[in-house]
Parts: structure tokens; C-alpha cells; sequence
């Protein structure tokens, strides 16, 4: 019988599995998605719905009540900002779990945790990444093609 269990322990002490589902909680509302295990996601997505719905009231006290479990200002100023607005006129279901298969090593199952309507956040991010690694990649042919150029000469004076 589960008469009384109201959460999983995850191998952890009270204060490690606390300190851990804050910072996952911080993570997914930074990120708007995040890599994590099945049973990690289940029990972040708890705190997760609980802080965005504190999130739509938007008072002083709901404020204080999310920053008791993420002590972080702009991950609070985030939620409370841009994220609780957008699901204002959503009635609950504020995340979404995607599973992607068995972690190589262990076996255990790995899940994206995202939330719901920020999907196009996570390709623009890989967007501007690769948009990034390109133009480095450019600047950093440039600078190999004038030290090329450059080189040469440097040599031919120092023989003279």
C-alpha cells in the first residue's frame, strides 16, 4: 500500500533531493527545456506547475512563496515576468514530458522536460548556435589566410 507517499525519494537525502529539484525547476524555466530522467521529470514537474500557477497571481506573497524554493531573483523575475503571463489563460498542464529512450549506460529512461508553447525557443537557440559556430568558423579562416600571407614575408626579412 502507498497510504501517505506523496512524493519519490530518488536515492537522495531531504536536503539533496530539494536543493536538486530547485535547481531543475531553475533550469527548466531558464532554458524552457531540459535533459533529465523519467522519475527527475515527475517530480519537477510538480514544483514546476506549482511555481507558474504562484506565477499568474503575480502578488508580493506569491513571489516570496516561489523565491523559498528557487533563491534565485531573474530565474523569479523570469517566471513572474514572461513565462506565468504567457499561460494565463491555461487552467493547469503548464509543462509537457517527451520521452527519448534508455541512457546507454544504465538503463535508465530519458525524458525532455519542456514547457508547453516554448518549443520554438529551444530551435531558435540551436538556430543561433549554429549561426554563431559559423561565423567563428569564417573569422577564424580569415585570420589563418592573413597569417598565411603575412608569414612569408616575415621569413624573408629575417633571412636577409
Amino acid at each position: 500500500m502507498r497510504h501517505g507517499k506523496d512524493h519519490k525519494k530518488l536515492g537522495r537525502t531531504a536536503s539533496h533531493r530539494r536543493a536538486m529539484l530547485s535547481n531543475l525547476v531553475a533550469s527548466l524555466f531558464q532554458h524552457k527545456q531540459i535533459r533529465t530522467t523519467l522519475a527527475k521529470a515527475k517530480e519537477g514537474r510538480r514544483y514546476a506547475e506549482r511555481c507558474i500557477t504562484f506565477g499568474k497571481k503575480g502578488t508580493v506573497a506569491a513571489r516570496r512563496h516561489v523565491y523559498k524554493f528557487i533563491p534565485q531573483r531573474k530565474i523569479i523575475q523570469l517566471l513572474f515576468d514572461d513565462i506565468a503571463p504567457a499561460f494565463a489563460e491555461r487552467a493547469g498542464g503548464y509543462t509537457r514530458i517527451v520521452k527519448l529512450g534508455r541512457r546507454q549506460g544504465d538503463g535508465a529512461e530519458i525524458v525532455i522536460l519542456e514547457l508547453v508553447g516554448y518549443e520554438g525557443a529551444q530551435l531558435e537557440k540551436q538556430h543561433q548556435a549554429a549561426e554563431k559556430r559559423a561565423e567563428r568558423k569564417k573569422r577564424r579562416e580569415e585570420d589563418e589566410k592573413a597569417e598565411a600571407k603575412s608569414a612569408p614575408s616575415q621569413t624573408g626579412e629575417a633571412t636577409q
